[in-house]
């Protein structure tokens, strides 16, 4: 079956895994763009095992505070480098995951990883961090957070 550069580059924005991993899901995949995606968590995963013993040396601490001002968290979200702590994707990541544990009341960061996905329910928080491991290609873990409420 011949894959088509538009079924890459829309798999690739959905993503953001690189051209060629999306080429080779969608190949493996038979062109089925569902299951291209789930290949992807997939690779997600390994790469993320791979990478779980590297030290933690950077990251960066993020905010998330509610609209009505009676919600706030505070996240400390670890990865390798300096130069990871800086990416836009990295910081995207920290304020999705503060927001999400103002949503949802987390207490623990134990308790965080199981948790689907407030913005996309498919996803646990766990692979929404693998997704981004592969993505960025660098370990990243949520050393801790603390939620504040009135």
């Amino acid at each position: 079956m011949e894959i088509s550069v538009d079924q890459i580059k829309a798999l690739r924005e959905e993503t953001g895994v690189s051209i060629g991993k999306c080429k080779q899901a969608l190949v493996d995949a038979g062109g089925d763009m569902d299951k291209a995606k789930e290949l992807i968590r997939e690779i997600s995963a390994k790469a993320a095992a791979k990478k779980a013993d590297r030290d933690l040396g950077a990251g960066i601490i993020e905010s998330y505070i509610h609209s009505n001002k009676t919600i706030g968290v505070l996240i400390k979200l670890a990865c390798e480098t300096d130069y990871v702590a800086r990416n836009e994707d990295f910081i995207n990541l920290a304020g999705d995951i503060a927001m999400h544990i103002a949503a949802m009341g987390t207490e623990s960061v134990e308790e965080l990883a199981d948790q689907p996905f407030v913005k996309n329910p498919e996803i646990t928080i766990s692979k929404l961090i693998e997704e981004a491991v592969l993505k960025i290609g660098e370990r990243i873990e949520v050393a801790e957070f603390s939620r504040f409420s009135i």
